[in-house]
């Protein structure tokens, strides 16, 4: 199931285990925006938004008409955002927290967690390209992959938000919990969580059965 979700390039790859934190490049420019400085939050928005676009395609799919929209709304919560910002975890990795529980909450505005038969356009099939990958198996890929996406519609925020920066984003606990403010222990509690009920939310429905199995 986890690999499914993952997207082609992360936003900002997490450290190897036992290296040292790296520095924020962003840090000062952040620190600046939230001052005023209009010349700062502009090169900061620029410079995050690769990092805050792929997030957004994560959570709703690349096929996605809502992506600019929500992308925009982001960006502009990510400013908001910034006088309340201490540093207590990268810039990057604070503006894509901002960016998941936007793209969350647009999907759930949507309504997207009442179908269950995922509609996915031909532009979509390139999100994971996989070399030698028939047509077939590449719909059937991005059919599984959006079925997920709906899945975490049903999760309570907390653990849908922690899921999705866990998978989709590839972050590790600790980036996880950083970005959050909460402890290490809880982000681990909301994703046992929160893969615990996608499993039953997938054995009781047929059809989600039919896209997943194997996949699990």
């Amino acid at each position: 199931m986890l690999r499914l979700l993952k997207l082609p390039h992360r936003p900002d790859s997490p450290p190897e285990l036992g290296a040292a934190p790296p520095v924020d490049p962003l840090l000062v420019l952040a620190r600046a925006a939230a001052r005023g400085d209009d010349g700062a939050a502009r090169t900061l928005l620029v410079t995050l938004g690769p990092p805050l676009l792929g997030a957004v395609r994560g959570v709703l799919g690349l096929g996605s008409p809502n992506v600019e929209d929500v992308l925009q709304e982001a960006m502009l919560a990510v400013h908001g955002a910034l006088p309340g910002f201490r540093g207590e975890c990268r810039t990057v990795h604070f503006a894509c927290r901002i960016a998941v529980q936007t793209a969350m909450n647009a999907r759930r505005r949507a309504g997207y967690r009442a179908r269950y038969t995922p509609s996915v356009p031909p532009e979509a099939l390139s999100e994971f390209p996989h070399d030698g990958e028939a047509p077939d198996e590449a719909h059937g890929a991005a059919e599984r992959r959006e079925a997920l996406r709906r899945l975490l519609d049903e999760l309570p925020l907390p653990q849908g938000e922690a899921l999705a920066l866990h998978v989709v984003l590839g972050y590790s606990v600790d980036e996880t919990a950083q970005a959050t403010g909460v402890p290490r222990n809880t982000v681990r509690s909301r994703l046992r969580t929160a893969l615990a009920a996608l499993r039953v939310r997938v054995e009781t429905d047929g059809r989600l059965r039919e896209l997943l199995g194997g996949q699990r």
